[in-house]
């Protein structure tokens, strides 16, 4: 059995309260003061070392999912269970900033063995900024693709909806098909979705009453996904119980949109998170 987990970082500020590990410097709670949890953690999750943490926002890094040809892994790349290094905490009374750094010292992969550092800022106040800055310190250039994997917690996601994808371009994972978006997104039924977009994406949660918007920084992918019944009673660290309670939407550069870097060149990718509104029209 692997060793658990040391606890996470806990802050809280008169204007949120969040939960950090130093692994995969995964974000697991952000939650502005008296609103409901807005990102979703598995009640099943693993803390292990060497786990995936299923729930809150995981790094996706060097490659999303198992790769373009999906023979990669682990799935999302080795970013998201590496021991990631603080080196730069600010506490405020309102807000927090941290900053986390990763480099080839500490993780790397036979299918990746390139040099490369990545830092990693997380800003936590009313709302979340999250930014992942990877730069090329090989004498190569290399290509990677990339993804802010974030779960938000919901109501019901079979009552949710997402605007700001209409007239997007997407490959729908599920049906081994390519289209268009034609108006909001209602979820009915297990979704695996990459637009071709860069948003911004409004999530609007009549159960829960508030409406969730997504912003990106040098985004050109969003990715949407819930499993549904069957997938995710498949999964040992979702199950059949709790599937209804989140749906992600990941802000990423993925397929088509991967990052490519010269050496010395340096590329950021930044999600944004608030909650806009409690009046919610369904």
């Amino acid at each position: 059995m692997s060793a658990p987990l040391p606890g996470p970082r806990t802050y809280t500020t008169s204007e949120m309260s969040a939960e950090v590990h130093d692994a995969g410097a995964q974000v697991v709670r952000w939650a502005p003061v008296g609103a409901d949890p807005v990102l979703w953690v598995s009640p099943r999750a693993r803390f292990e070392r060497g786990s995936a943490i299923r729930g809150g926002v995981p790094i996706c890094f060097p490659w999303f999912a198992n790769g373009r040809a999906g023979e990669l892994t682990p799935a999302h790349g080795f970013a998201r269970t590496a021991p990631w290094r603080l080196v730069s905490e600010s506490v405020g009374d309102a807000a927090v900033v941290l900053d986390y750094e990763l480099t080839d010292a500490d993780a790397t992969a036979p299918e990746f063995p390139h040099r490369y550092h990545a830092a990693y800022r997380i800003s936590m106040g009313p709302g979340l900024a999250l930014d992942l800055t990877v730069t090329n310190t090989d004498t190569e250039p290399f290509g990677f693709t990339e993804a802010l994997h974030t779960y938000l917690a919901v109501g019901d996601v079979a009552q949710v909806r997402l605007e700001g994808l209409e007239g997007a371009r997407y490959v729908d994972k599920v049906a081994g098909a390519t289209a268009v978006q034609d108006g909001p997104l209602r979820p009915t039924g297990e979704t695996d979705r990459v637009y071709h977009s860069g948003g911004p994406v409004r999530l609007v949660d009549p159960v829960l009453g508030r409406t969730l918007v997504v912003g990106t920084r040098d985004a050109h992918s969003v990715v949407v996904w819930t499993p549904w019944r069957d997938k995710a009673a498949e999964a040992a660290d979702i199950g059949a119980d709790s599937w209804t309670s989140f749906v992600c939407v990941e802000a990423g550069n993925v397929l088509d949109d991967a990052v490519r870097l010269e050496p010395g060149e340096s590329h950021t990718l930044g999600y944004r998170l608030r909650i806009e509104t409690p009046d919610v029209v369904a």
